[in-house]
Order: C-alpha cells, then structure tokens, then sequence
C-alpha cells in the first residue's frame, strides 16, 4: 500500500482525469478499502479540494469548482506546458495580463522539482513585435466582459473609436473573441447594419448593462478561423482565399522563392526557374507582391494580372521621371 501523502496525490489525479468516480473503482485504482477511499476524500476536503459525494450502492466522487483555488496536481508534462504557456503571456499579448503571467510563472517554477526547474529554464521565449504594429494595450476586464456576453450570448452596446459618446451606441450579437496578429478582435453580426464585422476590442468602451439573450446566427465560412481569415484578406463571402490571385514564372530557384512567400504555392520548374502562385487584396497589390522578387517575370494568367503590371509600370515611371509642373494627372 502506497503511503498516505503518496496515496493522496494519486486520488486527486485520478479525480482531475474524469467527472465522476464510483468509490469501489477508486478503491481499485488505489489498491485499498472503500473506507480509506472516504478517509483520503474528507483529507482532500481539509486541503481545500470540493469534492462532492454522490449517493448510492457504491458511492461516488465528484471533484467540483470552489469558491477558493486549493493547491493544484500537474504530471510533468502538464506541468512544462503550463511554464511555457505562461512565458509566452508574460511577454505580453495587449491583454493586461502579462505581469499577472509573469508573477504566476515565477510561482509555479518555485515549486517545481529540480528536474522539471532545468527543462522549463532551458527553454526562454523572447517575443519580437513588429516596429509598425506594436500590439494595443487592452483593459483585462473588459475583455473579459466581452468575452463573458459571447458565452451568454447576450447582446453587446458600445461605444466604438474616438466618439464622443453621444452617438447611439454600437448594438451587436457578439460572436467569437479572437486575436490576430496581435492584436484582440470582437466577431459580431452588428445588428444596426445587418452584416457581419470585425471589432478591435481595445477601441471598445462597453456599455452597462447588456441587452437581452439572443440565439447565435452562423458564421460566413463554417468556423470562426475561415472567416477572420477571409475577412483580412478581403474576402466578404465567407471564405478563406483572396479575391486576386494569379500565377507566374519567376527566373528564381524554387528554395529561394519558398523563403519569402508564406502564403504562396512554389513549383520547381529547374534549377534557376519555378512557378509561384500568389494572391492578393487587389490586382495592383499582387503585381507588386511578385515584383519584389527583382527578377525576369513571365505571367501565367490571369488577363487581370497583367493589366495590373501594366498599371503599375505606368505608375512607377511617373514615380520616376519625378514632380511635373502639372501635378497629378
């Protein structure tokens, strides 16, 4: 029989693992009597664990939600995915939570074992912003206020930007809560205008209280990822792709090509030739995509493509033959 703090340990994994234990099972586990099962249960209870007993032949263990957080049990896996997730909080996401994250992560590596201190402090994330896209500070509480309307599905009133205040308020079924890069977004059907939209949630003053409960609509696109996706890349139908997107010839390797085209689709046609497929907001945009490649282009298709490379030529030899006297024709 295993000792009693080691036993204990094992009783509240077992309890993490599933909703309900039936006691004869958690005996069986254990390798002890049913009676030292109800033992160890009332243990837990002193610690601070709410373990709810339900009635029955056999009896049953629930282990509940508390008023309290008591002392929490993770395997060594769990244990390094938490740090992990918690470096990479504390390094700041916009949300107002990266010093609390920072101040959890430093709790939780003091208890660690010395073997799992060495794993986790091997590993140190550095988050990198962009210089022209630094990420929006957003109030945590607020956040969590939307979040909390788009469980209850209860319907949102806002203010939204830099009004005033005396504008009648944003109204919107709130959808999803989502982050892209970056930056924290409100997915709502805006019922004002009749259509979906993208809300930055830190240009969102919220206002108090909410309106009443409404029943979720779908979403353009089937899941939330397609149709933020979609709407970033111009997309209004619902779908993932862009709404230009042409092919060419580049006189470029392949392996080079494939460096610097993320969201493009690279065929190797031999050594110093390949075939890039692109897409792009607008024709002019995509030409200038396959522009920066600084190489020979030959366009596959579409006809679209090459009026935007003839559009963008023009452009660029205005840009460069400098001001006229003229101005902008």
């Amino acid at each position: 029989m295993p000792k009693t703090s080691g036993r204990l340990l094992t009783l509240l994994s077992l309890l993490q693992t599933r909703r309900d234990w039936p006691g004869t099972l958690l005996a069986e586990r254990l390798g002890v009597s049913l009676r030292t099962v109800r033992r160890d249960v009332d243990r837990l209870r002193e610690l601070g664990y709410p373990i709810a007993a339900a009635k029955g032949p056999d009896g049953g263990y629930r282990l509940g939600a508390g008023t309290e957080l008591p002392p929490l049990l993770f395997d060594d896996e769990q244990a390094v995915a938490l740090t992990v997730a918690l470096q990479i909080a504390a390094t700041g996401l916009g949300d107002g939570t990266g010093e609390a994250a920072a101040r959890a992560l430093a709790t939780v590596r003091q208890v660690m074992p010395s073997r799992l201190r060495h794993r986790v402090d091997a590993l140190q994330v550095t988050a990198v912003e962009r210089p022209a896209r630094p990420a929006a500070p957003i109030d945590g509480d607020a956040l969590v206020a939307i979040s909390s309307a788009v469980r209850a599905h209860e319907i949102l009133r806002f203010d939204y930007g830099s009004g005033t205040g005396d504008e009648p308020p944003r109204r919107v079924e709130p959808h999803h809560v989502v982050t892209w890069d970056g930056r924290w977004y409100l997915v709502a059907w805006d019922l004002d205008r009749s259509d979906w939209r993208t809300f930055r949630a830190d240009r969102i003053a919220l206002r108090i209280p909410n309106g009443p409960r409404f029943t979720p609509r779908e979403l353009p696109g089937g899941d939330v990822a397609t149709f933020v996706t979609g709407r970033f890349r111009g997309a209004d139908d619902g779908t993932i792709g862009w709404p230009c997107q042409g092919t060419v010839l580049l006189d470029l390797p392949a392996a080079t090509v494939a460096r610097y085209s993320r969201d493009g689709i690279v065929e190797e046609l031999g050594p110093d030739c390949c075939r890039l497929t692109l897409g792009s907001w607008s024709w002019p945009g995509l030409a200038a995509a396959f522009a920066r490649f600084d190489t020979e282009i030959e366009v596959v298709g579409p006809a679209e493509l090459v009026d935007a490379f003839d559009l963008l030529a023009r452009r660029l030899t205005r840009t460069a033959a400098g001001p006229t006297s003229g101005g902008r024709s």
